[in-house]
């Protein structure tokens, strides 16, 4: 099949439009986020799961709605960060990193999600990762046990 030209001229907007938009993985559920209306380190995580491939959208709750969020969806006030997500049938608090929760989705625990607590600097959203903390995400079981996931080391 011939392409003449005036029809790829006439294509060549729509195909620079697709390269803008990200590519999503098959099957990815998507992730919502919810968040505090004035954190930026939230939208900065938001920014790194969309450079990583998911589909993210997010909403703004007041903080005393935010915890109440969190609390439902199985978030103790020691895991707890400044932002709570969810995809598939997971929780995700904190800054976790995109390589994490695809493993979560990968090998689907039974679970209620993963968690960094706190804000650790470098992880992602928090500074660059060249200068991070040392920090640990941690899995967080149904039954209320926790383990650790992964563990990053200091840069």
């Amino acid at each position: 099949m011939l392409i003449d030209r005036r029809t790829l001229l006439l294509a060549i907007p729509s195909l620079a439009g697709l390269a803008a938009v990200p590519l999503h993985a098959e099957g990815d559920p998507g992730i919502h986020v919810v968040k505090d209306p004035g954190c930026p380190c939230c939208n900065s995580w938001i920014g790194h799961l969309r450079d990583n491939g998911f589909s993210v959208s997010f909403e703004e709750r007041s903080i005393g709605d935010l915890a109440a969020f969190k609390r439902e969806r199985g978030i103790s006030d020691a895991l707890a960060s400044c932002h709570t997500a969810t995809t598939a049938d997971y929780t995700l608090e904190g800054h976790v990193p995109a390589a994490d929760i695809r493993r979560l989705l990968s090998e689907r625990p039974d679970a209620v999600g993963l968690a960094v607590p706190g804000m650790p600097y470098g992880s992602p959203g928090m500074g660059p990762e060249s200068e991070r903390d040392a920090y640990d995400v941690i899995l967080i079981r149904r039954d209320g046990t926790t383990e650790v996931f992964t563990s990053y080391p200091a840069a």
